[in-house]
C-alpha cells in the first residue's frame, strides 16, 4: 500500500482536460467531476499501461484515446450506475472488490475518481499484480491494496470473506462462475456488480442455480450509460441476502470447471 506522501504525483504531462481529452469528455458527459490531482493520475495512468504491456499483457488497446473511452470511461460509467443505484455514495468509504482487474479495470479509475473507497485488487497473474502493486504506488491511492491471489482463495480467506460492500469484475468470467467468486467476498446486502455484452440476460438466467446457492437475489440489471457509438452494455446486480455456505467458493479450478446449475 501506498500513500500521496510518501510518493506524491509529480506529474510530467499536461494537469487540465488537454491531459486526458477524450476521458475529460466522458467524465464531463457523465457528471463526473475530475479534479487537477485526477486528471494527473489518469495520464500517468495511460502512460504506465503503456510501459508496462509488452512484458505484463495488460491490454489490447493501446491507441491513448481508446484507452482513455474503453478502459477509463467505461469504467467511470459503472461508477455512475453504482452511484445512481444508491450502491456508491460521493465521499463514503466503501470497501470495493475488484476480482480480475489485469490492468486495474474498473477499480482503479474509480478510485482515482473517488478517493475515499477503499480498494482491494484481487489478481491472480504474478506479472499483471506487480504491475498493479507498481501503479498504486506511483499514483499514490492510499487506501488501494493488491491481493496476489486466485479468487477462489481469496474467497476462503478470513480477512477478505465477508467483508466487502461492492465486489466488482468487467470480463473475467461467465456468471454462473462469476456469482460463485464474488458472493462468499460480500457481506451480508453487499452487491455484485458485472458489466456485460450482448448475452447479459442469457448469462443472469443461465447463473440462477448459482445465485440461488450462494444466497442472493437479483437486483434489476441497469444500462451502462456509453457512448452512442459503443455497443450497449448492461451492469448486472446481485445482492448477497442469504447466509454463506461454507462449502463455497469451492477449491480452485471448481467453478470455472464445473458451474453451478
Amino acid at each position: 500500500m501506498s500513500t500521496s506522501d510518501r510518493h506524491p504525483l509529480e506529474p510530467t504531462e499536461p494537469t487540465g482536460a488537454d491531459a486526458v481529452p477524450s476521458l475529460a469528455a466522458e467524465a464531463t458527459r457523465l457528471g463526473i467531476a475530475l479534479d487537477a490531482q485526477a486528471r494527473a493520475r489518469f495520464a500517468h495512468y495511460r502512460a504506465l499501461l503503456a510501459d508496462w504491456n509488452e512484458r505484463a499483457g495488460l491490454t489490447t488497446v493501446t491507441a491513448p484515446t481508446q484507452v482513455e473511452r474503453r478502459h477509463f470511461g467505461e469504467s467511470l460509467a459503472l461508477m455512475r450506475v453504482l452511484r445512481d443505484a444508491g450502491l456508491l455514495a460521493d465521499g463514503r468509504a466503501d470497501r470495493i472488490a475488484d476480482l480480475g482487474p489485469g490492468g486495474g479495470f474498473p477499480g482503479v479509475p474509480i478510485a482515482i475518481a473517488e478517493p475515499a473507497v477503499r480498494l482491494t485488487l484481487i489478481e491472480s497473474n504474478a506479472r499483471r499484480a506487480a504491475f498493479l502493486e507498481h501503479l498504486i504506488a506511483e499514483l499514490g491511492l492510499a487506501d488501494t491494496q493488491v491481493v496476489a491471489a486466485r479468487a477462489e482463495d481469496a474467497g476462503r480467506d478470513p480477512a477478505l470473506r465477508a467483508s466487502f460492500d461492492l465486489v466488482i469484475a468487467r470480463a473475467l468470467a461467465a456468471m454462473p462462475v462469476l456469482v460463485e467468486y464474488a458472493l462468499p467476498l460480500l457481506r451480508e446486502r453487499g452487491v455484485l456488480a458485472a458489466p456485460k455484452g450482448s448475452r447479459a440476460l442469457d448469462e443472469l438466467h443461465e447463473a440462477s442455480a448459482a445465485i440461488t446457492a450462494l444466497g442472493g437475489e437479483v437486483l434489476p440489471p441497469q444500462p451502462l450509460p456509453l457512448p452512442a457509438d459503443a455497443p450497449p452494455q448492461l451492469v448486472l446486480l446481485v445482492r448477497r441476502v442469504g447466509p454463506l455456505d461454507a462449502r463455497f467458493p469451492r477449491r480452485a479450478g471448481m467453478p470455472a470447471k464445473r458451474p453451478l446449475g
